[in-house]
């Protein structure tokens, strides 16, 4: 069979995918010249995994991200998404933010050639990157890796409770007992969520085993301190109560680096690892053994480029910290300056 042969080839259908299509459209890329590769198409881990959790987003920026590329169409949509009902200023579960999200892809599907599969392999041939896929290979001028992460865990002899469950509440529930007593690793917003719902569900013991002080996100005239890090909403509100107010009873935290962390450890018996998110296996590179990439610029390598939680951007906040941001509108600010780059590149 012959090599279809594109313009441009995005790898991933989350909310980095979505904008990279949608602004591909936008600077006049013929859309029939454009690849969007996803096993699902059903917005990435955010709608498959994520859609019940409570976003420390607020709405305002949801909706700059899905008015931010006029080939999205929101204003044909025929009837409005719960969404738009939210204070603009609110947070909001993220299963409000996929319904749009799946509609918009939907709508890029149409334009543009939508290839339900998984890539497996790049390989740069005579300028032009050949992606390999379980049933097929395509080739592109240019290839957009949008394949976002995974949670990270740890090494520990524990039972288990992987994040997309602790994070579900009416999964939680079904996979722990009363009597339990439950290691929570981390201080993160993911972290938070989980003490929440297990203290909420009254469980025997949980023990948050931390590194750091946790932080919470500062709103200032027109930026935020610890943005990316920060707790915010929910998390925010529920660790001033209870963690720097009154423990709730159940509840023990326990630094890592403390002498009684072996002990504690040891008198749980399960265990939910909330430490952040690393890089999904990327499709393998035919000539090189890692993926490195610039972080200023998304570049891999010539006509190769990241995007979106697996690729966050490094920028410098006005205090002169480094910051790696995560967040759709930020894949979407990200895109305006970087694209291009990459159609020069």
């Amino acid at each position: 069979m012959k090599q279809r042969s594109l313009d441009w080839i995005v790898i991933g259908a989350g909310p980095a995918g979505i904008a990279a299509v949608g602004k591909l459209i936008d600077t006049g890329i013929d859309p029939k010249k454009i690849g969007w590769i996803d096993p699902y198409f059903e917005v990435g881990d955010l709608g498959r995994k994520w859609h019940s959790v409570p976003s420390n987003t607020k709405v305002s920026l949801f909706f700059k991200f899905i008015q931010a590329c006029s080939s999205f169409d929101f204003d044909r949509r025929p009837s409005k998404f719960h969404l738009e009902t939210i204070d603009p200023q609110d947070t909001c579960l993220l299963q409000d933010v996929v319904e749009p999200l799946l509609w918009i892809t939907q709508i890029l599907k149409s334009k543009v050639e939508a290839i339900q599969d998984s890539a497996i392999a790049l390989n740069l041939f005579e300028n032009h990157w050949e992606v390999k896929t379980q049933k097929n290979s395509y080739s592109a001028k240019k290839v957009i890796l949008a394949i976002g992460s995974e949670p990270k865990t740890l090494p520990h002899s524990i039972q288990t409770v992987p994040l997309e469950i602790a994070l579900n509440e009416e999964k939680l529930k079904n996979t722990v007992q009363p009597n339990d007593t439950i290691a929570v690793f981390g201080s993160s917003h993911s972290a938070i969520l989980v003490l929440a719902i297990l203290i909420k569900h009254n469980i025997k013991q949980v023990i948050n085993f931390y590194r750091s002080p946790h932080k919470y996100a500062v709103y200032l005239n027109d930026w935020i301190l610890f943005d990316d890090t920060g707790l915010k909403g929910f998390t925010a509100g529920w660790a001033k109560k209870h963690i720097d107010g009154t423990f709730p009873p159940n509840l023990k935290r326990v630094l890592v680096s403390d002498i009684r962390f072996e002990e504690s450890l040891a008198a749980c018996n399960k265990a939910i690892y909330a430490v952040g998110f690393e890089r999904r296996k990327t499709p393998v590179l035919e000539q090189y053994k890692t993926t490195h990439y610039d972080d200023r610029t998304g570049i891999i390598a010539p006509g190769l480029f990241g995007l979106g939680i697996a690729f966050p951007q490094a920028k410098y906040n006005p205090l002169d910290q480094l910051e790696h941001r995560v967040g759709l509108w930020k894949f979407m600010d990200y895109l305006n300056s970087t694209l291009p780059i990459w159609q020069k590149y």
